[in-house]
Formats: C-alpha cells, structure tokens, sequence
C-alpha cells in the first residue's frame, strides 16, 4: 500500500456571498403568482381590473434583472481568470439539472394531455367506468379529441349537476391538421421547419466555433436567433388567428386549456432559448468572447435550444397531429 500522497492541488474560486439567488427567487415567485392570477381572472373573472399583469410584468422583470446582474458576474469571473476545470465542470453538471427539471416540467403537461385523452375523457362519454355516472353528470355528451363540445354545453349552464366553475364554450375550428384550409396555410407546419432548421443552424455554429472560425461562429448564431425569432412570430401570428378567427380561447374546454398551456410555456421557453443565444452573439460580435476551449455560455444555451427544438417535435406529434 502506497503512502504517497500529492501536495498540488488545483484553487478552487469561491465566490464572495451574494443575495442573487435569493433575488431570484423572490422574482420567480412573484412572476409566477401574477401568471397565475392572470389565468384566474381569465376563466373566473368578472371583468374587474387586478393587478394580475403588474405582478407578473414586475416579478418578469425583477427576475430578469436579477440573471443579467449574476450572470455578467459569473462572465466577468471567467474572463479573470477565476474559473478552474473542477468549477467549469460544475457549470456542466448544474445546466444538466437545469435542463432535466425543464424535461419533468413537460412531462408533467404531456402527463396531463394523455390523461385527458386516454382516461378522463372518454370515462366522460360513458365508456368504462365512466358508463354508470355519464346518464347521471353529462347526459348526452359525446367525446371525441379535439373536443369539439364540452360537458357543460351538452348539458346546459344551467343544467349542470356540479357548481358552476365558469362559462366555458368550445371553438369553431381547432388548429389540428385535420382543421387546417390549406396545408401550406397551416402555421405550425412552418413552425416545425423554422425551428428543426434552428437546430441545424447552432449546430452549425458550434462546429464553426470549435474550429476556432470566429465568422461562421457569428453568422450561424446570428441565423439562429433570426430563426429563433421567426418561430415567436408565427407562434403569435397562430395565437391571433385562434382567438380571433376560430373561437379557441383558455376558456374553450380541455382543449383549449391543454392547448395554450402546452404551446404557451413551449414558446416562453423558446424566448428564453432565444435570449440566451441573442446574449452569446453580442458577447462574440461586441465583446470578443469564446475560443475554441473557453465557449460554455454558448454551448449550454445551444445545449438548452436543442432541448426546446425535441420538445416542440413532441408536442407538434400530440397536439396537432394525433
């Protein structure tokens, strides 16, 4: 057995305290309760004005401010000097959890969506178990997925047998393929291929900037984020034409619930893939950053663009195709 034993250790950079995480939070929180309120007054409202949006604007806003503060901190460490192999591999590991809790988070939805489709809702029109309180809840209901008919319009507001928990009214037409006028006017078809290409286009970039290739780094970051932004247009290009021209609103049953939840977090998290990206690209044009060795701001935001790109391809699957 050896007794030999190193006396070089690597110096590890520890951080001066800081209240950022705890800004963080307090923004996070406060985001998250105006959002939820916003809802709320949506579905349940009586048309009363809250302070709902300022809320949520605020704590968006703080929350932001909070992650431009911490992270020129965490950049400006890194440009020092500061960052050691062992430190950079807890930014690798820390992203990695990052990203694995945004994949329970959709989980989470889709979970939901294939409870709605699979179990509630045909239990709803009678089959299974459903079939011994259907005649007794929603007579007369009939499922089929998109709903075209909620519960409570075939039984009537009036008529139905539980309190009354808000007016919900299905839509004219859903934005299922099955709906769309033509396939070359049907908007998430073009939301696909922009972002599939999205995903090319960083790939693109990260190999530029592993070759050391400052220029093809910059204009294939530059096409990402205008890809990028393109998506966020159309999404809400799709949106207008919902509310405006089909009747698919938050109050238009299960489905427009599932719908805009799962396509509305989809798209608050391609703008904050977006921003991210926007963010490396000024840093490389502006300030001359990353190398061929030193580029992990710009790898975790490609690394969290690639997550958002695979989540989109499930949710194109299962809300608009099946």
């Amino acid at each position: 057995m050896t007794t030999h034993s190193s006396t070089e250790y690597e110096k590890y950079y520890v951080p001066e305290k800081s209240k950022m995480a705890v800004c963080a939070t307090i923004g996070l929180i406060l985001s998250t309760f105006g959002a939820a309120s916003v809802m709320n007054d949506m579905t349940f409202g009586d048309g009363a004005t809250t302070s709902s949006w300022g809320i949520f604007w605020f704590g968006l806003f703080f929350f932001s401010a909070t992650l431009f503060a911490w992270f020129r901190t965490a950049i400006r460490e890194n440009i020092a000097g500061l960052n050691s192999a062992q430190l950079k591999k807890s930014y690798v590991l820390g992203m990695f959890w990052f990203i694995f809790s945004e994949v329970m988070f959709f989980f989470a939805f889709f979970g939901a969506l294939f409870y709605v489709r699979t179990l509630v809702g045909p239990w709803l029109g009678g089959e299974g178990d459903g079939g011994r309180m259907n005649h007794l809840l929603w007579e007369g209901f009939q499922y089929a997925w998109p709903m075209a008919q909620t519960p409570q319009e075939a039984v009537g507001l009036a008529n139905q047998p539980v309190a009354n928990m808000g007016t919900f009214q299905s839509y004219e037409k859903s934005m299922a393929f099955s709906d769309a006028a033509a396939w070359y006017l049907w908007l998430p078809m073009w939301n696909t291929i922009v972002l599939l290409s999205s995903s090319v286009t960083v790939h693109m970039a990260h190999m530029g900037i592993l070759d050391g290739d400052k220029r093809k780094f910059n204009i294939w970051l530059g096409i990402t984020v205008a890809l990028g932004m393109l998506f966020v247009g159309l999404q809400i290009l799709e949106y207008y034409e919902a509310y405006a021209h089909f009747g698919l609103t938050l109050n238009s049953g299960i489905y427009g619930s599932t719908f805009f939840m799962l396509t509305g977090f989809h798209g608050f998290h391609v703008i904050m893939g977006m921003t991210m990206l926007l963010i490396q690209w000024l840093r490389s044009v502006k300030g001359g950053h990353f190398t061929a060795d030193d580029h992990f701001g710009f790898e975790a935001s490609s690394w969290y663009w690639h997550f958002v790109d695979v989540v989109w391809v499930f949710l194109f699957l299962f809300v608009y195709i099946l």
